[in-house]
């Protein structure tokens, strides 16, 4: 979540929520749930595998099971299902605990023999999905494999082949679920269906996240050494790509050809490597899903965070280097007690790594020549909102609540809407909070995005509702991400049916035709437009696909001349 969010949650005479009852009421918000203490032994793909007669590597084998590949580190091996090589639990980086904690990512260290890469590594240690929330078990969040721990720099890899010479294009998944919680070993990132459907590489990544990757030590007077724990959680992003770049030709990927994308957090997460010096050339597409983010923590708010997780560990100014002492465990009992949830420890916008904000005032020239998708779900803010059995008439006085003398002519602007068309006065409410607060920074980021005049923006709307769990949710934040996978089988979409079916492999195909050339464009959808100001080309992903100049551009005028109330969800 951006610190302009998080500021304008507090205002709720703005429109926006207060942020205690937001994060108390979603225990999920951006994709993601606020995740507990589940202590975890190192994963298995730590040891070495014992010694084993040799197999083959590369070949073409269909009943060939095990997979060899040299990486810069040392060999791993993975395994095939139907054609497709899952390499999981590689190390890109070496622990971060002790010594390490709060340091720049490091490369780990080189192995002998071949490493088993067939189970998830370790996740960064988080709290654990809510099991009363009805959204965390629709996105199935609670399901996080890999154990607990700081051996958490890991990453999956699904291919169609490896050793062969071919330069597929690659795309790297950032994870949802803000900068706290989640990560690339849930199920709903699994790649093995996008990396069968589109002949592409796929890869999720693991990294530091909350205090472990965005504590900023550097002005409350910490050695010299510790300037960079602000921001260490998305340079492990960055020495994720450096990973690809160094080893992903051998596992059948083109370095000249990656894409990063996210949704939710994961959006904010390529947000910020998009505005990144160290981050230049190592991409060549993007993708924001849901998670636009203008602006980061500064350094004055990132200290005054740090400051008060040292006072609840009982670690004096003078003594910052004891946190390193410290188990985990008790890092994240204390970053729990103190309730930031997913609006606390972010990115800091320290000067150096992270120059500037991502794109405030304007889009990133860093990344100025890498096209950019931009999306939004029709009623994101459904994640967050539980007042499932809302009538028109407690809408209506929701509204004026919030919205004091404007309650009225919201009210009728959205039921004169066609959008709200058979939709419940709790959806029309969540229309309502994503229009006042995310959708516009997902407008802003892709007006600044095109107003550079380099590579293009092209903007979507994610307007399929969901009939998990009745179809009370609607098109809910996070019901796109299976899409980008090709994954049909979680229940978001209605577990394969045919319609969804159609869908999903509608939307893969964009994914992978940007992925392979920079435009999204495929036969079976209309014809994609770059977005700018002028007509606002939006393609509408639903049962009925199209492009739209301008969707809701009434509700989008009303709000563009209203006080900013919001920003990205994580």
């Amino acid at each position: 979540m951006s610190t302009e969010y998080a500021a304008r949650m507090k205002d709720p005479a703005a429109g926006g929520t207060n942020r205690r009852t937001f994060l108390t009421n979603s225990s999920l918000a951006v994709a993601a749930v606020a995740a507990g203490s589940a202590i975890a032994a190192k994963a298995a793909a730590q040891a070495q595998a014992p010694p084993r007669p040799p197999a083959v590597v590369g070949g073409s084998s269909d009943r060939q099971l095990f997979w060899e590949v040299e990486t810069t580190s040392g060999k791993v091996q993975g395994i095939a299902n139907t054609g497709i090589k899952e390499f999981k639990g590689i190390p890109y980086g070496a622990p971060t605990g002790g010594k390490n904690r709060f340091m720049p990512p490091r490369k780990p260290a080189a192995w002998t023999g071949v490493r088993e890469c067939m189970a998830h590594g370790q996740i960064c240690p988080q709290t654990i999905a809510d099991l009363r929330s009805d959204y965390g078990m629709m996105i199935q969040w609670d399901l996080q494999p890999g154990g607990m721990g700081e051996d958490c720099l890991t990453l999956n890899v699904w291919t169609p082949s490896v050793n062969d010479g071919q330069k597929r294009a690659v795309l790297v998944s950032f994870h949802g679920g803000g900068f706290a919680t989640g990560s690339g070993n849930a199920p709903g990132f699994d790649g093995a269906q996008l990396a069968r459907f589109g002949d592409v590489v796929v890869v999720t990544v693991n990294h530091r996240l909350a205090s472990f990757g965005y504590l900023h030590l550097a002005d409350l007077g910490a050695p010299s050494e510790f300037d960079q724990a602000g921001v260490t959680g998305v340079m492990d992003l960055v020495a994720s790509l450096e990973w690809v770049r160094d080893n992903i030709e051998r596992f059948g990927g083109d370095p000249g050809t990656v894409m990063i994308f996210g949704q939710s957090g994961g959006g904010a997460k390529t947000s910020t490597v998009l505005a990144m010096p160290s981050g230049k050339g190592l991409f060549h597409r993007a993708a924001v899903q849901s998670g636009s983010s203008l602006r980061l923590t500064t350094r004055e708010e990132g200290a005054k965070l740090a400051a008060a997780l040292l006072a609840k560990l009982n670690i004096s100014k003078s003594n910052i280097a004891d946190l390193q002492k410290l188990s985990w465990q008790q890092i994240l009992e204390a970053q729990s007690s103190l309730g930031f949830g997913l609006g606390g420890f972010a990115p800091v916008v320290e000067g150096h790594v992270l120059p500037h904000h991502p794109f405030d005032p304007v889009a990133p020239p860093e990344s100025a020549d890498v096209p950019v998708i931009i999306s939004t779900a029709l009623e994101d803010a459904a994640l967050a909102l539980t007042n499932f059995d809302l009538d028109d008439a407690g809408l209506k006085a929701l509204l004026n609540q919030r919205f004091k003398a404007h309650g009225d002519e919201i009210y009728a602007l959205y039921h004169k809407s066609s959008w709200t068309a058979k939709k419940s006065p709790f959806l029309i409410q969540a229309q309502v909070m994503t229009d006042s607060g995310f959708r516009r920074s997902a407008i802003t980021q892709a007006e600044r995005k095109a107003a550079l005049g380099k590579a293009p923006a092209y903007m979507y709307l994610w307007a399929y509702e969901s009939p998990s769990f009745g179809g009370k949710f609607g098109a809910v934040h996070g019901t796109d991400v299976s899409a980008s996978f090709n994954n049909y089988r979680d229940g978001i979409g209605g577990t394969g049916s045919p319609q969804q079916r159609a869908l999903w492999s509608n939307f893969a195909a964009a994914w992978v035709a940007f992925a392979k050339t920079g435009k999204p464009d495929h036969p079976k959808i209309p014809n994609w437009p770059a977005y700018e100001t002028a007509k606002r080309s939006t393609m509408i992903f639903d049962n009925d696909t199209r492009v739209e100049n301008d969707p809701r551009g009434e509700i989008r005028k009303f709000w563009e001349q209203m006080p900013a109330a919001g920003g990205p969800l994580g």
